[in-house]
């Protein structure tokens, strides 16, 4: 089932939590609502299952208007951050209750709800737990109980509000890779709100980044990561260096070194900033040909993983990161204190006072 909003504004008192939001969800696509908190994202997914009304907009399923439908009647499937499990019920009555307290004439049997139930268990792997309590099961455990309790309905849509947010680092890596299986598997169009830049790149099929109440940029992971749409973007989707300078004739012009920017792409501005992420920057002991550069100061190396992590400080006084492979690394032989020469791959420029917070020279 697709989901589409349309022009969507809510308020609460005199604040405006979204502000004229449109969003398109293809059917049996899994789309990441990623923002920082009060950007609207769980406003927007409590909309779309009913539990929030829109001050203006609609909302459709399948192009048909269920702005007015009441959340029962949506076939939603809804998964909180809490899990919200009955902690009198054993795992199998969780699983089951959605199905115990349909209306008579669309209740399953007992045999029915007992053959779905086991089903649904197997499937998020929890077949043997079915006779423990949630207070006997791990917080990872507690979310796929859940989980299997939103789909025991048989929902058209799952909508998942910070599904793994109050796990710890090593159990998110794992359930957000189990649940991007379990969404191949099952093919339900899902939603899920996070604010775990991290988690929405690897799990969903595309990303819509919110930002004060609108949508910033829409996208797959691939695109918003690597064609940011705005400074916001770039800044929140991981580390970003900044190079404050100028643009003359189609040139930015950034302390000690210039880059050419695009034919026509940037109209001169006494203001800009270039946006470099930490891999587009290498590091030599000479200067790259065919590369803008610059001098820095080697402060600090991180070389535990596969990606060697390097602060420098600019001639200016300003700090740049760079990242390395191991291989890279090694070859170069780089040393606390070294000078070196830092050339950039590759940038964003973006005109005005910009990013005006975060390393950079």
């Amino acid at each position: 089932m697709s989901i589409e909003v349309r022009n969507v504004t809510k308020l609460f008192g005199n604040f405006a939590a979204l502000k004229d939001v449109s969003l398109t969800v293809p059917s049996g696509e899994l789309v990441a609502l990623l923002g920082p908190s009060g950007s609207g994202k769980t406003t927007l997914l409590r909309i779309i299952a009913g539990l929030e009304t829109p001050d203006e907009g609609s909302v459709h399923f399948d192009g048909e208007d269920a702005t007015a439908r009441n959340p029962r009647d949506r076939r939603v499937g809804f998964v909180f951050q809490h899990y919200a499990l009955f902690r009198q019920m054993t795992v199998f009555d969780n699983v089951a209750f959605g199905l115990r307290v349909k209306p008579r004439v669309e209740r399953p049997s007992p045999a029915e709800i007992a053959e779905r139930v086991h089903e649904l268990l197997a499937l998020v792997q929890l077949e043997r737990l079915s006779g423990r309590h949630p207070s006997q099961l791990s917080g990872g455990q507690r979310q796929r109980v859940a989980l299997a309790r939103a789909l025991a309905v048989q929902p058209k849509i799952l909508l998942l509000d910070e599904p793994f947010g109050a796990l710890d680092a090593k159990v998110r890596q794992e359930l957000r890779r189990w649940l991007r299986r379990l969404h191949d598997e099952i093919g339900i169009t899902s939603v899920f709100v996070t604010h775990d830049q991290d988690e929405a790149l690897e799990v969903a099929d595309r990303v819509a980044v919110l930002h004060e109440g609108r949508v910033e940029q829409e996208g797959s992971p691939e695109e918003v990561y690597n064609h940011p749409a705005s400074p916001f973007v770039f800044h929140f989707l991981g580390n970003v260096n900044l190079f404050h300078g100028r643009i003359e004739g189609g040139t930015m012009h950034v302390g000690e070194f210039s880059l050419e920017l695009p034919k026509g792409t940037q109209a001169d501005a006494a203001s800009a900033v270039a946006y470099a992420r930490p891999h587009l920057l290498d590091i030599d002991h000479t200067p790259l040909p065919g590369r803008p550069h610059f001098r820095a100061t080697i402060r600090h190396i991180n070389a535990a993983g596969p990606i060697v992590r390097v602060e420098l400080a600019t001639g200016s006084g300003g700090i740049v990161h760079a990242e390395l492979p191991q291989e890279r690394y090694r070859v170069l032989g780089l040393q606390r204190g070294a000078e070196v020469y830092v050339s950039v791959k590759d940038m964003k420029v973006f005109t005005g006072p910009h990013g005006a917070s975060g390393a950079g020279i």
